[in-house]
């Protein structure tokens, strides 16, 4: 059966080349704050869940502040290199998810953004959580303006005024790049020592345990989500 035999290899070759280009597997992460999030899969340790990013990296938080996590039939292939890598950015490219808004601090969140080479989503999005963009907000660890400076980053920065919003933002920015470099471009822990400090990120070797930072990061993440 010479047909057959020849049919049958065809079919397995075929096989064989679908199997090579199949895009890599991603799940989509449901927050129950609104958000979403695509990553590239999931660990679960009792009340914990591992979320392994598609930009690198991973992120644990606490599961009560995930609703579902579904399959993403969206494909992500992952890049063909076929020349040298060069060293990936410290920020991730992110898309401007709905909860994100324009607003009187665009151009200024803009400005500082481009300076220092950060994404301005992702400043968007910790003010959102830092402050709800309320350039008075006062934390009870005296975190002040839009971006919560500590008074310590205020001086730090030279800041004056830190309910300013431009010198608030210039800072706040500068701090973020900062971690960033500090932490090797690994978000999840620039955002966490930005919340709870580097001493704390050191000391636990990753994101801490602490609840109020790990929302914190999950809140951030999905807000300024890859999708």
């Amino acid at each position: 059966m010479p047909v057959l035999k020849t049919a049958g290899i065809a079919v397995a070759a075929c096989a064989c080349l679908m199997g090579a280009s199949l895009p890599a597997s991603a799940e989509i992460v449901f927050m129950t704050s609104g958000g979403t999030l695509s990553v590239k899969g999931h660990t679960t340790d009792g009340d914990t869940i591992t979320l392994t990013l598609r930009t690198g990296g991973t992120v644990t938080c606490d599961k009560q502040l995930i609703d579902k996590i579904v399959p993403d039939e969206v494909p992500h292939p992952d890049p063909v290199q076929v020349a040298p890598v060069l060293p990936a950015p410290a920020v991730a490219a992110f898309t401007k998810s709905a909860q994100l808004r324009d607003n009187a601090y665009s151009d200024l969140i803009s400005t500082a953004a481009e300076t220092y080479g950060v994404d301005p989503i992702l400043v968007q999005a910790l003010i959102q959580v830092e402050s709800n963009y309320n350039p008075r907000s006062r934390s009870s660890k005296g975190a002040m303006g839009l971006m919560q400076l500590m008074p310590a980053v205020a001086r730090e920065y030279n800041v004056r005024n830190a309910y300013d919003p431009a010198s608030n933002i210039d800072a706040g920015v500068r701090k973020l790049k900062s971690l960033l470099e500090t932490m090797r471009g690994d978000l999840a822990l620039a955002l966490a020592a930005y919340n709870a400090g580097e001493a704390a990120v050191s000391r636990f070797g990753g994101v801490p345990p602490y609840r109020e930072t790990q929302n914190y990061v999950s809140r951030i993440l999905a807000l300024a989500g890859a999708r």
